[in-house]
């Protein structure tokens, strides 16, 4: 879709994944223009990277009205006498760094449209996984990022997040899952995209995470932490 057949633009940093492919679908077909793009469109581990990123969403769209981290690594589970350092950078650098960075680099293009910052968190922002410390504390710094984006890019631009639970989960992993859950089923990548799309058009909703995880948050008695 060209940017002038398109209401609105957006940018999904990690949008090769699959969670990133099923967002760029949605919002396709929410008529907005995409950039869905993934490592060699700029680096997130890095300033520089983030702010290469931005310049070339500029530069194919145009603008930006919605930009979406569901950028990720480090996603391993280790116990926490085998944490390395190389671990723990892997962590934290593209979810909390490259979190901050991303919004530092669109901010003026997000300010000029008066547009929105959607992140992708998880379920561990606010559960202690013990087997997953690194990543259980790089989700936990990028919620509060959300937050803090929302107080400073206010009132021109809304900062929300989405914490999804199991939602792209392998074959073998199903059953195990779903009985995690409230809902007694897995959900699908196609889950949080429906809930970015709300969040984008949620006008006088800011600095709030909505948690697509069919109530795993809140199953008890049964419940395995990864």
């Amino acid at each position: 879709m060209s940017l002038h057949d398109a209401d609105r633009a957006a940018l999904i940093a990690g949008g090769t994944g699959r969670i990133g492919r099923a967002i760029a679908s949605r919002l396709l077909a929410d008529n907005y223009s995409v950039l869905a793009a993934g490592r060699n469109d700029g680096d997130l581990r890095t300033r520089d990277g983030a702010h290469e990123l931005v310049r070339k969403a500029l530069a194919e769209l145009g603008r930006l009205d919605l930009v979406v981290h569901a950028a990720g690594a480090g996603f391993v589970p280790v116990r926490l006498e085998d944490v390395t350092e190389e671990l723990w950078d892997d962590a934290l650098d593209v979810t909390a760094k490259g979190t901050l960075f991303l919004a530092q680099a669109a901010a003026p293009a997000l300010r000029e449209s008066h547009g929105c910052l959607v992140i992708v968190e998880d379920v561990a922002s606010f559960q202690p996984w013990a087997s997953f410390p690194p990543h259980s504390a790089a989700k936990a710094a990028q919620a509060m990022l959300t937050r803090v984006l929302a107080r400073v890019l206010a009132p021109e631009v809304r900062v929300c997040g989405v914490a999804p639970g199991p939602v792209a989960v392998e074959p073998d992993q199903e059953e195990r899952r779903a009985a995690e859950t409230l809902l007694g089923r897995v959900g699908s990548p196609h889950d949080v995209a429906d809930a970015i799309a709300y969040l984008a058009n949620a006008s006088y909703v800011t600095g709030s995470t909505l948690v697509v995880d069919g109530g795993r948050m809140f199953k008890t008695g049964t419940t395995r932490f990864p």
